[in-house]
């Protein structure tokens, strides 16, 4: 694999270990933590929480992606995020955030106020301006396969190997990303959105064949339906399965876990790590 490093503003992310995405949703109808952290004091307590537990990445998301969420605009987003990330550069300077956004103007607002990647999870397809506005910043962009619009995200629209469709989806958009400028490219096969169960399980036991090794995968399974609904539990009460499918990622080649439960994924990765 010819990625080591992710150049974050200066900062680089060092790839030869798995790293941690700690999730902070400043939202109040997020699926599983809305209205728990979308206050500037309740944010900065629960990223120092999680930067004490091991995340080296803290991503920050204004707009539920839930399925028959309500779609906010941009200046909804950026009155939601407020002073939090300005606040956490300021009582955290050394952490690497991620702002997850599908809308060019709010990463202009989350450059300006210090964020050190972008997570997009509709692949540019929802603001034409996205690309263009990412080689400005040259921060590294995550890139996630999802279906076609914000209201047809969840939908089931796969029918071809799921990993020939992703495969086929990210070298596209790849060549799209590489002709704007943009170096530091991150991979997320999107769990849960648009797949069945099958498929999501395909992509885990599969998942060291997307990118064909050239690109890190980021995997972002923590609290999803796919795992707590066949076995009838809440998206609280899934930690012990999702840790033994994390186990699977990381030795497939995952590169980063995007998590809400940090210090349980801190432990799985230091078992693979030690392994």
């Amino acid at each position: 694999m010819h990625f080591s490093t992710l150049n974050c503003r200066g900062q680089l992310i060092d790839l030869s270990q798995p790293k941690m995405m700690g999730i902070l949703n400043v939202t109040p109808d997020s699926f599983s933590d809305g209205g728990s952290f979308n206050t500037e004091k309740t944010a900065l307590v629960q990223v120092e929480k999680m930067i004490g537990e091991g995340a080296t990445i803290i991503d920050i998301g204004a707009q539920s992606t839930r399925p028959n969420a309500q779609l906010l605009d941009s200046k909804d987003e950026i009155l939601r995020i407020g002073k939090i990330i300005s606040s956490l550069k300021k009582e955290f300077p050394h952490v690497l955030i991620s702002l997850d956004t599908f809308f060019s103007e709010t990463v202009q607002f989350g450059f300006k106020e210090g964020i050190n990647l972008v997570n997009d999870i509709s692949g540019g397809m929802y603001d034409d301006e996205m690309y263009e506005t990412v080689a400005y910043t040259g921060l590294p962009y995550v890139l996630m396969h999802v279906n076609g619009s914000y209201h047809s995200m969840h939908e089931k629209l796969i029918d071809d190997d799921i990993i020939l469709k992703l495969n086929h989806y990210f070298s596209e958009k790849i060549q799209l990303l590489r002709g704007f400028g943009i170096k530091d490219i991150i991979l997320d096969p999107g769990f849960g959105f648009g797949k069945t169960v099958a498929q999501n399980h395909q992509l885990i036991q599969e998942f060291n064949q997307l990118s064909f090794g050239q690109f890190p995968i980021l995997a972002g399974i923590s609290r999803k339906s796919f795992i707590y609904k066949p076995l009838g539990k809440s998206p609280l009460d899934v930690e012990e399965e999702t840790q033994k499918l994390h186990l699977k990622m990381l030795e497939k080649g995952a590169k980063i876990l995007r998590v809400h439960d940090v210090a349980a994924t801190k432990k799985t990765i230091d078992h693979f790590i030690s392994n």
